[in-house]
This record gives structure tokens, C-alpha cells and sequence, in this order.
């Protein structure tokens, strides 16, 4: 694992709570000058620390809404990968969003995103299931979201203001 200079750690910061900020813009936030931000963040990128840029959408104001489920999966590692090797198997599925290792009664979680129920229940027991591995999953569907990757999703009321009167 690579240590990270100051300059490259506040990029990361602030390219995760906005991927569109401009190298301009963040060499004004951090006090650095163009150019350093622009080489941090190719090094960055080069070095695969930087691995994608990606929108963060709030389905729930789309139509074309998506089901979620994550699915908690007990399975038997293999002799000389240990996990890694189902893990890669179930990750190449183009429905799989996610894949963590965990700690507890559970080996693997993972995060599957399909057009509606039916579509990833079949996953789970045509696909996921299947796998020779696998000992059991369990299988929990996200009914709302509130806040993902740091985002809140609901629109906040604002609290009116009394007004003071001296």
C-alpha cells in the first residue's frame, strides 16, 4: 500500500465530495497551483487510486427505479484462494454492484441492483445460489434510501426562523 502526500489526500477529499471541481478550483481551495493538482491527480489515476468518476443518482425521482437488495452470503473458502476466488466469480456478474468481505455470521455481502424483484430473486437462485461454494444467503431488499456515500437523499425542510424583536 502506497503512503499518500498531503497535497494527493486533500484531492482525494475533495474530488469525493465533488468529482466536477475544476484543478483551478481546488488548487484555490488547498493553496497549491494548478499544476500540482493536475499531476496529483494523474499520479493518482495512474496509480489506481483514483479508480472511476461516477454520478451519484437518486433513482427514487427517476421512473426507470431500480431494486436493491443486499445479500448476505456464508460460503466455504477454497483451498489456496481462501475467499478471493468466489469472490471474483460472483463480482463479474454485471448485477453485482458490490462485493465485501465481512466479519461475523457472514462471509460476503453483496449488493445487487436489477429492474424489479423478480429479476434479482432469479439471481439469487439461478446465479448466486448455484455456486458450489455458497452455504446460504440471505436476502434484504432496500426499501428507502436516506443517505448514501455521505448524500442525503430526502429534500430537508428548513426550520422557519422566529423572528426576534428587540
Amino acid at each position: 500500500m502506497k503512503e499518500l502526500n498531503d497535497l494527493k489526500l486533500k484531492v482525494l477529499d475533495l474530488l469525493k465530495e465533488d468529482a466536477r471541481r475544476t484543478p483551478i478550483l481546488m488548487a484555490t481551495m488547498i493553496g497549491a497551483t494548478e499544476a500540482e493538482i493536475v499531476t496529483a491527480i494523474n499520479e493518482l489515476e495512474s496509480d489506481h487510486v483514483i479508480v472511476k468518476y461516477a454520478a451519484v443518482v437518486n433513482w427514487s425521482k427517476v421512473e426507470d427505479e431500480k431494486v436493491t437488495a443486499l445479500i448476505e452470503v456464508q460460503i466455504t473458502p477454497e483451498r489456496g484462494r481462501g475467499f478471493e476466488g468466489i469472490a471474483e466469480r460472483i463480482y463479474l456478474y454485471p448485477q453485482v454492484k458490490s462485493v465485501y468481505l465481512m466479519s461475523g455470521a457472514y462471509d460476503l455481502l453483496v449488493e445487487v441492483e436489477g429492474h424489479d424483484l423478480r429479476e434479482v430473486a432469479n439471481f439469487v437462485s439461478e446465479k448466486l445460489s448455484t455456486i458450489d461454494s455458497v452455504l446460504s444467503t440471505k436476502t434484504n431488499f432496500i426499501l428507502k434510501k436516506y443517505k448514501q456515500a455521505g448524500i442525503i437523499y430526502e429534500d430537508q425542510e428548513v426550520e422557519p426562523r422566529l423572528m426576534i424583536s428587540p
